[in-house]
């Protein structure tokens, strides 16, 4: 419990932090959104409109204090402020609504990539120079070198226009109703399986090989040597010994992706037009909206500390060395 209470006070101490950053960099940068809505009104707006503006978006002339003071009562509170590519908005509604694609595509795809990557390293790491041991990790590990929006573009031509075997944009057809029914599920996996493929292709690589050499240095310990003097089978050991020890640094990987996730793939979703955090953060960046991008980046704090605040409560019940401390 002294542990877990400790490192919740470094998340708590870390998530002030994001949210000071995030309330004093865009201040320090040239222009405000008042000024760029003022520009594309083309000078139709009244002053005391712009005065209104500035007061919604926080930027009117109250000392620093009082602007820093009520922006963190704002996020304690959920209001994140109104987005101004989607004025009147508000972000914590803009980002609500693309946050499920996001969560859908990463989601996917990280457990695909994990599972299946860790699978690898552990059948690759116990039968060493096999086949699976000699040609898997430099193909992948080559596969992976390549840029997301590479294979990207490559999987849209080759299987989207070429083949026509995928839809090649969007989350699920146009015109099409969303529920919950078997019509519109299926159509959204349809749409799902380039760009999640593209994340487990580029992804799958350093699993396997992170899972891979850990495997290898696990298998050298003298527990492993018992459980093998013992006269148990070689799976029971391979999975209940050496894979169940190996796995604590890919809990840490894990709990880290999946932080990031909430990102998005920034540039698979803008390749295939894929509805998500990272493709509304485009859009926020290029029509300069302060409010949505504050938003979303302090969003993707958020889940980088809650994740690592799981994983490490995992760790606990995992590894009993960590409960000494």
């Amino acid at each position: 419990m002294r542990l877990i209470l400790r490192n919740l006070g470094f998340y708590l101490l870390a998530f002030w932090a994001s949210i000071t950053l995030n309330f004093v960099l865009p201040r320090f940068m040239p222009g405000d959104p008042v000024s760029r809505m003022f520009a594309q009104a083309q000078g139709t707006m009244q002053p005391d409109q712009i005065a209104q503006l500035r007061k919604l978006f926080g930027l009117d002339n109250r000392p620093l204090w009082e602007q820093y003071v009520s922006y963190v009562k704002s996020v304690f509170t959920g209001d994140l402020g109104i987005s101004i590519t989607r004025f009147p908005t508000p972000v914590s509604d803009v980002i609500g609504s693309q946050i499920g694609w996001t969560l859908l595509l990463g989601g996917v795809a990280l457990v695909i990539a994990a599972v299946l990557g860790n699978l690898l390293g552990i059948v690759a790491a116990w039968r060493r120079g096999g086949v699976l041991d000699s040609a898997f990790p430099p193909l992948l590990i080559f596969v992976g070198s390549f840029p997301y929006f590479w294979l990207a573009m490559g999987a849209l031509y080759l299987f989207g226009v070429s083949l026509g075997w995928f839809p090649m944009r969007h989350a699920y057809d146009v015109g099409l109703t969303p529920g919950f029914n078997g019509e519109f599920l299926s159509n959204v996996a349809t749409h799902l399986v380039l760009p999640a493929l593209t994340i487990v292709l580029v992804s799958i690589g350093g699993w396997m090989l992170g899972m891979r050499n850990t495997m290898i240095a696990t298998t050298a310990e003298d527990y492993i040597t018992m459980a093998e003097a013992k006269g148990l089978s070689p799976s029971r050991i391979m999975f209940r010994y050496a894979a169940r020890n190996a796995l604590l640094p890919s809990v840490t990987n894990f709990g880290m992706a999946l932080g990031f996730v909430i990102g998005g793939a920034l540039l698979t979703e803008v390749v295939f037009a894929y509805p998500g955090i990272g493709y509304q953060l485009l859009m926020a960046v290029q029509g300069l909206d302060y409010p949505l991008m504050q938003g979303i980046f302090l969003t993707i704090t958020a889940a980088v500390l809650l994740a690592n605040f799981l994983v490490d409560l995992v760790y606990v019940r995992l590894d009993p060395r960590v409960r000494v401390r």
